[in-house]
């Protein structure tokens, strides 16, 4: 039934216009502002991901948008220097001082975008 249907995902915010600011200042992503009121984010490889308001929204507690990059450290140390912050984790999963998981998987490092939606970058093989 939908073998031939090019998919998409969406996700809420509680501000629209701070998500725009982080995912098209920060994080460099082309964004563009549509006429109902949300964003699309134009991720490589012709996917588009719909961001839109929710006032009431509450994040998810799990990884919504994972970012492969080829050096997670250097990746890291780029968005540390324009203000994001990497989560800490101990227990089932650890993170070192710059909150990058390494040898448990994937080398990954999560971090939260302003209406606290978690996202990762993950080390491509």
């Amino acid at each position: 039934m939908f073998m031939n249907t090019k998919a998409f995902s969406g996700f809420a915010v509680n501000d629209l216009q701070k998500a725009k600011a982080f995912y098209q200042q920060t994080l460099g992503l082309n964004v563009t502002e549509e006429e109902m009121g949300v964003l699309t984010l134009h991720i490589s490889g012709g996917t588009n991901i719909l961001v839109y308001p929710k006032p009431d929204h509450t994040p998810a507690t799990f990884t919504i948008l994972n970012f492969p990059v080829t050096d997670v450290e250097k990746t890291v140390d780029e968005l540390t220097t324009l203000g994001v912050h990497f989560e800490q984790y101990k227990g089932d999963i650890n993170t070192d001082d710059k909150g990058i998981s390494r040898g448990q998987g994937p080398t990954i490092a999560w971090f939260k975008d302003p209406a606290g939606n978690i996202l990762s970058v993950l080390e491509e093989d």
